[in-house]
């Protein structure tokens, strides 16, 4: 059997298998698992929210599969339960945070808070962030401008992953970024993506479910493509388009490293590394006001009809539907309708940490 066929295998197993769970039942279930990890209750509510969203969305590599990592960096101090970054220089439209290590998506959240606010006073605000934390998906981020009707842009470096063009050694990571315009449309507008052909987090997922991944992810420690997970962490991710995707990753890295006086390249640490060891990756949000350029009511208009004109083009053969950025993602939320299917693998790590932790009543016990 060809690898291709031994994906597809795989995968019909696992979806056989996975545990159907109501959005809200599983992010009640998650924030008390953060709860009785010492995070407080309304900063564990919106973590796990955080993590159950990008469930609904498909992107399961960001969701409540990050719950053993989150919960055993806070067991062993690598991840602060205090829920706000500090001030470290506040000048007109720029400010740069000291996250403190706390959980991303609380001080990601605060970030693009005080960008959006510093936008509406000097049209754009631009917010680093040092020693920050795995933040979860960008476009959350990006999308909260959107919001407020700025266009959003959302940013962080992770440690090495990938190799120059040519190279055999990691030498930058597979940076995310995400950027969100406002728009009259129901269907978002946003592009959220990481720079490597696949997140790291994918394979991880790929490696949990006992499933092979595509040949063009990665490869392994001695530059030789793989479609084995647990080779591929141990290697090198591809970035996306060549040396494009490279550049992108590297300029990505250094804004975010350069700008907040923080970690970059090999100054951030692994992920999966030594829990009790800080992350100390860094961020960068970006909001600009689209009403200090014109009505805002007119930039909204017309970037919904650049959507529908692209969803409405014309398509090659065998190909039933055309996409814009951030469609995917909302569709898949669509069709969840308020329903997360979990891998059997991520429900039953978290009923070990419910236990673990004393938390009773899990609604994954079957």
């Amino acid at each position: 059997m060809n690898s291709a066929a031994q994906m597809s295998n795989a995968r019909a197993k696992t979806a056989d298998a996975r545990r159907k769970i109501a959005a809200s039942e599983l992010a009640d279930f998650v924030a008390r698992l953060f709860t009785a990890a010492g995070v407080p209750d309304d900063a564990a509510r919106v973590v796990a929210t955080g993590l159950v969203d990008a469930d609904l969305e498909g992107l399961h590599s960001h969701g409540v599969m990050l719950v053993d990592l989150y919960i055993e960096r806070i067991r062993q101090g690598s991840v602060s339960r205090d829920g706000r970054a500090s001030v470290i220089s506040d000048r007109q439209g720029a400010i740069v945070l000291d996250a403190g290590n706390a959980l991303g998506q609380l001080t990601g959240r605060q970030a693009m808070d005080m960008a959006i606010g510093k936008a509406k006073e000097f049209a754009a605000g631009v917010v680093a962030v040092r020693h920050g934390f795995h933040f979860g998906t960008a476009g959350k981020y990006a999308q909260q401008a959107a919001a407020a009707d700025c266009i959003g842009i959302a940013m962080c470096n992770t440690r090495p992953l990938m190799p120059a063009p040519g190279g055999a050694e990691r030498v930058v990571g597979n940076n995310p970024i995400a950027v969100a315009l406002p728009t009259d449309d129901e269907i978002p507008l946003i592009l959220d993506m990481a720079t490597s052909e696949a997140a790291i987090g994918k394979i991880r997922m790929a490696e949990k479910a006992s499933e092979l991944i595509p040949a063009n992810w990665a490869v392994t420690a001695h530059g030789e493509p793989t479609t084995n997970p647990a080779e591929a962490v141990a290697g090198m991710l591809l970035p996306s388009g060549g040396a494009k995707g490279f550049g992108l990753a590297l300029m990505i890295d250094l804004m975010c490293g350069l700008l907040s006086g923080g970690a970059s390249g090999a100054e951030v640490r692994a992920l999966y590394g030594d829990f009790a060891e800080p992350y100390d990756c860094s961020h960068l949000f970006i909001a600009i006001d689209i009403g200090r350029f014109g009505p805002s009511d007119d930039f909204r208009s017309r970037a919904a009809a650049a959507a529908r004109r692209i969803r409405g083009a014309r398509r090659a053969p065998e190909v039933p539907q055309l996409f814009t950025p951030g469609e995917p993602e909302w569709q898949r939320r669509q069709r969840a309708n308020g329903v997360v299917m979990l891998d059997p693998s991520v429900a039953d790590m978290l009923n070990r940490f419910a236990t673990k932790l004393g938390v009773t009543a899990s609604p994954l016990q079957q």
